[in-house]
């Protein structure tokens, strides 16, 4: 079982993605709405958390070391995207674009397609059910011995814990975002499923990777303590920015009638 292969076309991505909004970011900051300085922050710490999850030899663990993939995991598909989807990516774009491409985008969130996969259930489902599927099933074995598989592997963590950030907390426009309490069971469902999976894990339950029953548990660990922290931080960024609606003074005074 090799290491993971070069990351640098990602990371070079990943600096570029950095450098882009900076200057767009900074752009917003000089105008006359502002841009948040700690949404600048957000994002450099995600592109960061990114870099780090793509260059393997900079973890503590060994090559070969199966605590060393997992924290990978936990800094590409929860960690990274907590920072990233934070930042407000989309609405910095809107902001900066012409409004006939503000148009294509807005249009562009509201497909079908689109309203489909942001979905909170189908969100969870595309981000554990990868966690499930690498681990329970041969894949991560294919994956090791495939580059190719294994980029496409890290691309779609990154991805499906960006499109859950989003979904759960993020503060872009989202057409049909359920309510909070909606997003909360969601979370709490995440929460359960991310135990179950790292017991199992550390159980070695169906567990199709070929390491030590130390590292399995290590890494069962990383998963089930990680996975607590980043769903903490999901459910205080989503409250933190609940609004609750409030009535208008028309329907408080008729609410007020009629309790009289």
């Amino acid at each position: 079982m090799h290491d993971a292969p070069s990351m640098l076309v990602p990371v070079l991505l990943t600096l570029a993605a950095g450098a882009s909004y900076l200057v767009l970011a900074i752009r917003q900051h000089a105008g006359p709405r502002g841009w948040s300085l700690w949404r600048i922050a957000l994002f450099l710490t995600g592109c960061g958390l990114l870099i780090l999850g793509l260059s393997p030899r900079a973890l503590p663990y060994a090559e070969g070391d199966f605590r060393r993939h997992m924290l990978q995991h936990l800094l590409l598909a929860m960690g990274a995207p907590i920072g990233l989807v934070m930042a407000a990516p989309v609405t910095l774009l809107l902001r900066t674009l012409p409004s006939r491409y503000g148009r294509v985008v807005t249009a562009t969130l509201r497909t079908p397609v689109l309203q489909a996969i942001t979905h909170p259930v189908v969100a969870l489902v595309l981000d554990l059910g990868g966690m499930a599927g690498l681990y329970f099933t041969a894949l991560y074995t294919a994956m090791m011995q495939h580059p190719v598989l294994h980029y496409a592997v890290h691309f779609h963590f990154i991805a499906a814990g960006c499109l859950y950030t989003w979904v759960i907390a993020g503060p872009d426009p989202a057409p049909h975002r359920p309510s909070v309490p909606v997003r909360l069971a969601v979370l709490g469902a995440a929460v359960v499923i991310h135990s179950v999976l790292s017991q199992l894990l550390y159980a070695g339950w169906h567990f199709r990777v070929a390491t030590s029953v130390l590292q399995r548990h290590g890494a069962a660990e990383l998963m089930y303590y990680g996975g607590d922290i980043t769903e903490m931080l999901l459910a205080f960024a989503m409250v933190s920015t609940w609004h609750p609606r409030q009535a208008s003074p028309a329907q408080a005074s008729k609410a007020c009638a009629v309790s009289v």
